[in-house]
């Protein structure tokens, strides 16, 4: 039986392979043509274009891995039952469930190489591809590094030299130079709660004010209000977005938002949206099972293919209502995340025990 798994394992295997680079491929040209509207401005052009694309597959990636279950499993298992193996199978005592069991235990590899991707490689190099895409596109004096953030406007100076989570900023520096470019104004805050690029509150601040005789003045405030002079592509590159942040970034981040009294509705929905991909998985490949297996077993490839393809798509449309539909009527981000995937591996299992 081990040899058998083996043969299965592969086959599943080969199908999602193909799907991979077939879907990533479509959704990446499906990015370049996104970014063809900010080619020339700044500094931006084909090959940063090119360049972004690259970086940022990763997490397309990621998102394609329960549609890939699905698509792969039906291509490569599938070609099984196109050929009738799957009736030689059947004929020798293998059940449906134990072809599924084999597709799932490749399944969790899958699986285990999507959260580590999510983890510890997609953030990363959507990090840099931001970071890369933003200075481009400002064209400015704005600099941004791991875990710092210059940005000028005339005589006024912001330095962030820490960013936490790659959304808070923190130990906050401004200075404000008069026209004789003499040290006018310099505040120090600890963190700042940023609720648009014009506005912010500076936390736990000292104020120091310069005369222009040499005078100075010292005040510490609990919290100051701030408005910025940073846009929003200058924004862009302090406060990285959601596909930034890691599993546990995002988790620390939501953490933080709920701490201070802030909504953190749209960012708990888009960890548990990650949190659900395994869930989403195991649900497509049982999904893909009974496809295999009695009447639809002599049907042929491209329609099992459409048949999938129309299941995956469904499955897309509904959890994105179901996650905007959350975030609208305020339900909790957990159930709302979970629910589509938990119906439809619900449906899995019922299909599957009607398989003969």
């Amino acid at each position: 039986m081990r040899t058998l798994d083996r043969y299965i394992v592969g086959r599943a295997a080969f199908g999602w392979a193909v799907v991979m680079l077939l879907l990533g491929s479509v959704f990446s040209l499906q990015s370049f043509l996104d970014q063809l509207d900010d080619i020339g401005r700044g500094h931006y052009h084909l090959l940063g274009a090119v360049g972004f694309v690259a970086l940022t597959l990763p997490d397309r990636l990621i998102q394609l891995v329960p549609v890939t279950a699905l698509l792969g499993t039906l291509a490569g298992v599938g070609a099984l039952a196109s050929s009738s193996e799957l009736v030689a199978m059947q004929a020798g005592g293998v059940s449906a469930r134990r072809v599924g069991w084999a597709v799932l235990k490749a399944g969790a590899v899958l699986i285990a190489l999507a959260l580590a991707l999510a983890q510890f490689v997609a953030p990363h190099l959507d990090r840099v591809a931001q970071t890369r895409r933003a200075q481009a596109i400002s064209a400015a004096s704005d600099l941004r590094t791991a875990h710092a953030f210059w940005s000028r406007d005339g005589t006024r100076f912001l330095n962030v030299r820490d960013i936490r989570h790659d959304r808070i900023p923190a130990r906050i520096d401004l200075y404000e130079f008069d026209a004789a470019g003499r040290l006018r104004t310099f505040i120090h805050a600890r963190r700042a709660e940023v609720f648009d690029p014009r506005r912010w509150i500076l936390i736990d601040v000292v104020r120091k004010n310069f005369a222009p005789d040499g005078a100075e003045t010292v005040e510490h405030l609990p919290r100051l209000p701030w408005r910025s002079f940073l846009r929003v592509p200058q924004m862009d590159l302090l406060m990285l977005p959601i596909p930034s942040l890691s599993l546990t970034d995002l988790f620390q981040y939501v953490r933080y938002l709920k701490a201070h009294g802030q909504d953190a509705d749209r960012y708990e929905l888009a960890l548990w949206n990650r949190l659900a991909i395994p869930l989403a998985t195991v649900a497509m490949i049982l999904t893909a099972i009974p496809f295999l297996f009695g009447p639809l077993r002599s049907v042929s490839a491209g329609l099992r293919m459409t048949l999938g393809g129309t299941v995956g798509l469904a499955f897309y449309l509904i959890s994105q209502i179901t996650g905007y539909l959350g975030l609208l009527l305020d339900l909790n981000p957990a159930v709302t995340a979970l629910a589509p995937a938990t119906l439809l591996l619900a449906f899995a299992l019922w299909a599957l025990r009607r398989v003969r």
